[in-house]
């Protein structure tokens, strides 16, 4: 058998290819954060994180990154139409807000004396709730 010499798959020869694209990313975001948007179209807008995609590391927050959808009526009773939904944007571009100020933060993790992974804000120390599921 020949060795592989392509750089793009060098290691990765007995993986397949959709475990390689199954692949996640690690998101500092959870369903149910309340976010800012710090780029984009809605820069400053706040709104809640509805959905997350771990696979290409996007969100989907209500209010914000409205697009329209031509719609067909799949029933009788359906009526055709174009509605408007948010589509999901890059994670980059939103940011959790602290508990205590209510401006947009970075994140770090820090162990409870439980053992629980907790997540902490940068600006004021304070630890972040997860939200209820």
């Amino acid at each position: 058998m020949r060795i592989l010499t392509h750089r793009k798959t060098r290691g990765k020869r007995n993986r397949t290819r959709h475990e390689i694209n199954a692949e996640r990313q690690p998101l500092h975001v959870l369903k149910g954060d309340v976010v800012r948007v710090v780029r984009g179209d809605d820069k400053g807008k706040e709104g809640k994180v509805i959905h997350v995609y771990p696979k290409t590391g996007r969100v989907t927050i209500e209010g914000i990154n409205i697009v329209k959808k031509h719609r067909k009526a799949r029933r009788a009773e359906e009526t055709s139409g174009i509605i408007e939904m948010p589509a999901p944007m890059d994670a980059s571009n939103v940011m959790l807000l602290d508990p205590k100020s209510g401006a947009p933060t970075r994140t770090r993790a820090r162990i409870d004396t439980d053992g629980t992974k907790e997540r902490i804000s940068t600006k004021s120390g304070d630890a972040i709730a997860r939200p209820k599921r």
